[in-house]
């Protein structure tokens, strides 16, 4: 295993994407697996994705030419376009100055085959090497039932900036302070 990380090049790796994230929605893993691995809320189409890189590239983790890890980088110009993701933003809006620069890890996500191999950690390192210079802070925000993602976020330093509720779920809206 050769692990590479860099940001999105090409609409294959965008597609190569959307197929990890179609493995890790709530539909398509058991409870057990939802506990264990934890998973993904939100299910993007191409044209938001593409959208998305040519703002802000994402992160991808690669084995050869096989994408097996994504951080998806959002910037505020797309709080409209993600129904989820309404909220999250407009409590950011309330919550942090206006000359706050932030970005949005929109989601992240590793292949179950890939797992426990620090790809995770990798991803994050790589995009606190590639954003760091342009933003104050990483946001994110993750669904209280989702231990293990909570869990790894915690481990590589977010804190949380406030928990909220939207539709029936407990939300953390968590940063990283790049220092």
């Amino acid at each position: 295993m050769n692990i590479t990380y860099t940001v999105i090049s090409s609409e294959t790796e965008l597609q190569q994407i959307l197929v990890l994230q179609r493995n890790n929605l709530p539909v398509s893993i058991s409870q057990t697996e939802k506990e264990a691995e934890g998973f993904v809320s939100v299910q993007h189409d191409l044209d938001i994705l593409r959208k998305m890189n040519s703002k802000q590239p994402h992160i991808i983790a690669k084995d050869g030419d096989k994408v097996v890890g994504y951080a998806l980088c959002m910037l505020k110009d797309f709080k409209e376009d993600i129904e989820l993701l309404k909220p999250m933003f407009s409590i950011i809006e309330n919550h942090l100055d206006s000359s706050i620069s932030y970005v949005i890890m929109g989601q992240v996500c590793i292949d179950k085959a890939y797992r426990k191999q620090g790809i995770f950690r990798g991803l994050y390192q790589t995009m606190k090497t590639e954003l760091q210079d342009k933003y104050n802070l990483l946001i994110t925000e993750v669904a209280s039932n989702n231990l293990r993602s909570l869990q790894a976020h915690y481990a590589i330093g977010f804190k949380t900036l406030i928990t909220h509720e939207s539709d029936g779920t407990e939300w953390h809206l968590i940063h990283w302070n790049w220092a």
